[in-house]
């Protein structure tokens, strides 16, 4: 089936409406706590990834293989980065025993392989597909040009994701933001998505280990 470039970015406005809705729905009006919270959340979300990856045609392991050695290079700098970010800021107690185990693996290594690939992983594979069927991105400019629409397109679904939250409405959207377009940026670069993948789960098992009640990036609280 041929396909239309202006329909990929159907899905990334698509992801930023579902991302939205999921978020307004789960955590502003039914106030779910995080656990119950991520049910929803990681249900649909993976659903809409999966259903894109088959519309595409994508290969996950083609794109994982391609430049891997630099998206693992990417995703230790970048883990640097946003787990200082977690632990600059106030701890809060965490559980023990079963119970970490559970958050480690539940809102660690699910929820943040979920956000990765919804947040970032999406817009940029949708956007950077789209504009290969322009025949954009032959040469440096035209991948520059791309590049900066993948992240623009990753903006948009991370603002509107995070809009949901009552606790992201203002200023407080500003850090989401500019944490996940560092990730975007470490895909974009390496051309490997673990660097995204690999950050985004790390930044979330710090959070688990140093303040699940009080780090910005797990939410809702």
């Amino acid at each position: 089936m041929n396909k239309v470039w202006y329909v990929y970015l159907g899905w990334v406005v698509a992801a930023g409406v579902l991302g939205f809705a999921i978020s307004m729905i789960f955590s502003g009006i039914l106030s779910l706590p995080r656990n119950l919270y991520l049910i929803p959340y990681v249900g649909l979300s993976g659903l809409f990834f999966y259903a894109y990856i088959r519309w595409s045609g994508t290969s996950i392991s083609e794109i994982i293989r391609h430049n891997w050695v630099w998206g693992l290079v990417g995703a230790v700098l970048l883990t640097l980065f946003t787990v200082k970010n977690v632990l600059s800021q106030p701890v809060s107690p965490r559980s023990e025993g079963f119970v970490l185990a559970f958050d480690l693996l539940w809102s660690g290594v699910v929820y943040g392989l979920m956000d990765a690939l919804l947040l970032t992983v999406l817009p940029v594979l949708a956007i950077w597909q789209a504009f290969t069927l322009l025949e954009w991105t032959g040469n440096w400019q035209g991948k520059i040009l791309v590049g900066i629409i993948a992240v623009l397109a990753s903006v948009l679904v991370t603002a509107a994701y995070h809009l949901g939250y009552p606790e992201y409405r203002g200023t407080g959207l500003f850090g989401p933001v500019i944490g996940n377009t560092a990730m975007t940026l470490g895909y974009l670069i390496t051309n490997n998505p673990l660097a995204a993948i690999f950050s985004h789960i790390a930044m979330h098992i710090a959070a688990v280990l140093h303040g699940p009640a009080s780090v910005i990036q797990l939410p809702p609280h």
